[in-house]
């Protein structure tokens, strides 16, 4: 009865906080766009890169590198500007991970591809490692890389979050518990 208690205790608490109106983009936040301080962070990085361009000849490489880099800085502020991005009284762009679907683009689509792309890596080293398991030499194969199994693994891993599930449903990911030792203490 008790834990029953508790349990009602905290999914009221979750409840009623989740009723709280909050406001990132009211919290100081504001769009880069109308942000006089970043608009200030753009005018001093070209004024750096114009002092640097004024004394070289025109026309020279290092001069021509400048301007591109010029035009870079311009372009890269014209789109945070431009994407919706919140800057703080610092001018920097600010990204919100609230849960937002209006702030989605600038954490979860980056967090999702970052989890795919670690976990590539995972099940490529796992396979590998794995079928080295069963060579003459498996220690030296963990260092010396063999580099044509490597890239087999490599290019087969872009489907592992399937081979994964099935691997989970078929058994094989997980370790059965006789093949767990377990500490005499």
């Amino acid at each position: 009865m008790k834990k029953f208690l508790i349990i009602i205790l905290l999914v009221l608490s979750c409840f009623s906080l989740s009723l709280l109106d909050v406001h990132a983009d009211v919290a100081g936040l504001v769009p880069c766009k109308d942000s006089p301080v970043f608009a200030k962070r753009l005018n001093n990085s070209v004024e750096k890169l114009e002092v640097r361009l004024s004394k070289y000849d025109p026309d020279t490489p290092p001069a021509l590198a400048l301007k591109t880099q010029i035009e870079k800085t311009k372009v890269r502020f014209t789109k945070y500007g431009n994407s919706g991005v919140l800057c703080g009284s610092d001018g920097l762009p600010h990204l919100i991970t609230d849960g937002r679907w209006n702030h989605a683009g600038e954490f979860i689509f980056p967090g999702l591809l970052f989890i795919y792309i670690t976990g590539w890596i995972g099940w490529v080293g796992r396979g590998y490692l794995q079928a080295i398991s069963s060579t003459s030499k498996p220690t030296e194969k963990e260092i010396i890389i063999d580099v044509p199994l490597a890239l087999k693994f490599s290019l087969s891993g872009f489907i592992w979050p399937l081979a994964a599930l099935q691997a989970f449903t078929s058994g094989q990911l997980l370790a059965s518990n006789e093949d767990i030792t377990i500490s005499p203490r």
